[in-house]
């Protein structure tokens, strides 16, 4: 019984979310950390993932969700410098930005579904 609640798609799509935010979160930091670096190619989640987390999703797949792991890529789309670098400070931290929203809403959300299990067996918050 407990297994099917953790196994419900929108818990396991906050959680594959909540998981790639903490991973993009440590590709914006080390971008930051090479800002400077010649010719370093700046890293993000891989597009793919976010594509076939969103097909997933909509399938209502559990089981595909489930399989699901993010991984990161040098991003192709990031104009090059004279010095061979991709990473840009303002794009970086606005990235870094809407990253922390992300992880603010996801951690909301796989709360909330814990919390109303707590509520569940308690009978209160």
């Amino acid at each position: 019984m407990i297994e099917a609640l953790f196994s419900q798609p929108n818990y396991l799509t906050a959680k594959k979310s909540l998981d790639a935010v903490a991973l993009r979160q440590e590709a914006l930091a080390n971008n930051l950390a090479n800002l400077e670096t010649p010719g370093y190619k700046r890293l993000d989640l891989a597009p793919q993932f976010e594509a076939a987390l969103q097909q997933a999703c909509a399938a209502g797949d559990a089981s595909k969700i489930s399989s699901l792991s993010p991984t990161l890529a040098t991003d192709q789309t990031s104009p090059i410098g004279k010095d061979g670098n991709s990473v840009h400070l303002e794009a970086e931290l606005m990235r870094m930005n809407q990253n922390v929203m992300m992880h603010a809403l996801e951690t909301q959300l796989v709360s909330g579904t814990l919390s109303k299990m707590r509520m569940a067996i308690t009978g209160h918050a």
